[in-house]
């Protein structure tokens, strides 16, 4: 392709990297980094944020090149850039390599060796685990591949301390159970496009009421889960009315979803669109809750998080302003 012509194609470029999927996983990691309880330069969380955002855009070109085959074969993925023609697979590898090293690269000499680490680990479980082996290979690629999604909170707050707390692990269980009964409701929509393609996602090997099934266990094993920052004294009273408000919401829509006829295609829709809704408000509850404690001098002020959020780039950082509707279309690119 004539380098005249590079411009045109950075949209296809940026595509790749999937930034409406890559944006939740920003989040959470900068709601890692923010509870950490630790002076934060806002030159450091910068570069730190941009680095995780890269690798977790890294992450996604890297599932692209090597989905294109499965991805011409889906309606919904079908005219992504690989599939259309408009960016080469080794065009892609390339990119997602250059991504994914510098993401780390940078983020282990500007910030830590142990965030770096764990940002290596995230995408290399995401590409050579799941989307490699796992995706292809078994019905619980989710539950499994979900480890890699689950880190960025962890990766925040390394980036911020050095080490990995108690406090990110609890977030890395939260994000871990969310993530098999929140694809497989997006799955119970598309298992025939699934089954074309080979991939033996839980709805095409076991049925609908089976994995119906797993997603309410699931679900009822998320509600305690969330709680546990508010019962252990991680966050406040804030955070608790949300997680326990949004559990119990999350639990009525996967229990509809149990009872649900097999010809009803809104039950899973409208749980899969309140999973994405139910994260961001959970960890956005436990960013206020912590950003608005006065109980620790340690915690970062409301000056702090301004000037840190000023810091960051805005496109890591803003909400979206379409509907949860909308932004859940554009998420369910990740599977």
């Amino acid at each position: 392709m004539p380098t005249q012509h590079l411009p045109t194609r950075v949209p296809d470029f940026v595509a790749l990297m999937k930034p409406r999927v890559m944006f939740l996983a920003v989040f959470t990691a900068f709601v890692g980094m923010m509870i950490a309880r630790v002076d934060l330069f806002p030159l450091r969380a910068s570069i730190a944020i941009f680095a995780i955002a890269t690798g977790a855009g890294a992450a996604g070109v890297l599932n692209m090149w090597y989905d294109a085959d499965i991805d011409a074969l889906m309606n919904r993925t079908a005219r992504r850039p690989i599939p259309s023609g408009i960016i080469s697979r080794r065009e892609a590898l390339a990119f997602g390599l250059v991504l994914a090293c510098g993401a780390v690269s940078v983020l282990g000499i500007a910030v830590n060796v142990t965030a770096a680490a764990l940002l290596a680990f995230a995408i290399f479980f995401y590409i050579a685990v799941y989307t490699l082996w796992l995706k292809r290979q078994t019905p619980q690629n989710i539950v499994i591949g979900g480890a890699a999604g689950a880190l960025p909170p962890v990766i925040g707050w390394a980036a911020a301390t050095g080490n990995i707390g108690f406090e990110p692990v609890i977030l890395f269980l939260i994000i871990f159970l969310w993530t098999p009964p929140h694809f497989w409701a997006l799955s119970l929509n598309r298992a025939d496009e699934y089954g074309r393609a080979g991939v033996p996602m839980l709805p095409v090997v076991a049925g609908r009421a089976t994995t119906t099934l797993q997603i309410l266990i699931y679900s009822v094993l998320l509600v305690p889960t969330s709680l546990l920052p508010w019962a252990l004294g991680c966050a406040g009273a804030l955070y608790g009315v949300a997680a326990l408000t949004c559990g119990a919401i999350f639990f009525a829509l996967a229990l509809q979803l149990r009872r649900s006829p097999d010809t009803d295609r809104q039950a899973a829709r409208r749980l899969f669109l309140f999973s994405i809704s139910y994260l961001f408000v959970l960890f956005a509850a436990l960013l206020a809750d912590s950003i608005g404690d006065p109980s620790s001098s340690t915690l970062p002020t409301r000056e702090d998080a301004r000037r840190i959020t000023r810091s960051v780039p805005i496109a890591a950082l803003q909400i979206p302003r379409r509907t949860a509707a909308a932004f859940a279309v554009a998420n369910t690119d990740e599977a």
